[in-house]
């Protein structure tokens, strides 16, 4: 069966995308992972970086001897992907992304870290700093939680999704985004896809930014036409 590797977002972890993982099991070899620091994996000595994550792509499809793989990115996964083909197109085959945001700058950048700050989110909402807490132990969510917002800082000050580099990304590649994502609009999604020279777009229905959310169903039947396992 073809290999798929399923990449997490932003906060999240391999174990965020096993609903959907069980779903396409019967259809593709299933890779999870965890980037480094999350869902209990090791946490690194570097900041949190989009190379960083796809450094780890690289390396565990070199430990389990995967030469070309398919990519279902979910919001930053999505961003690792897409660079991942950028530095080294011979190891992906096709790439799926969901809600993933390629409009960074500082502005952006700064409202969105605006949300990552953990001592706000352990008093406003306790629930989800528990749901953290769980996902990524040993660590501390807290920890990631700073890392992350740093790298988006990073990623606001230097952007590795360009119009040159988004059109040397030769792949077949499918940009998807639900119609009502707070934090992804279609605006960017569509502008991903004007500059790459082999997407296809697709928005979602009813569809708002957490994966949880998300009708896996349908998300299943889109990444099998897409990748080839089912025909219309």
């Amino acid at each position: 069966m073809p290999d798929l590797l399923l990449l997490h977002g932003a906060l999240g972890a391999a174990s965020t995308l096993h609903p959907l993982e069980q779903m396409l099991e019967a259809d593709f070899t299933v890779h999870p992972l965890n980037f480094q620091g999350h869902g209990g994996s090791a946490m690194p000595q570097e900041p949190f970086r989009i190379a960083l994550f796809a450094e780890n792509v690289l390396h565990y499809l070199d430990q389990h001897q995967l030469q070309q793989v398919d990519i279902f990115g979910y919001s930053m996964g999505g961003y690792v992907a897409l660079y991942l083909a950028l530095q080294h197109p011979e190891r992906v085959r096709r790439i799926f992304t969901l809600a993933t945001k390629f409009s960074w700058s500082q502005d952006t950048a700064v409202k969105e870290v605006k949300m990552l700050q953990p001592e706000k989110v352990q008093e406003k909402v306790p629930a989800f700093a528990a749901v953290l807490a769980e996902r990524h132990q040993p660590n501390e969510w807290q920890e990631v939680m700073r890392r992350t917002a740093d790298m988006m800082l990073h990623l606001g000050n230097h952007p590795l999704l360009t119009e040159e580099t988004l059109s040397r990304i030769p792949i077949p590649i499918r940009v998807s985004v639900g119609d009502r994502d707070s934090m992804v609009s279609l605006q960017e999604t569509a502008w991903a896809y004007q500059h790459l020279p082999n997407a296809s777009l697709q928005v979602f229905p009813d569809t708002h930014h957490p994966l949880e959310k998300a009708n896996l169903s349908q998300l299943q039947h889109e990444l099998r036409l897409f990748l080839g396992k089912e025909t219309i």
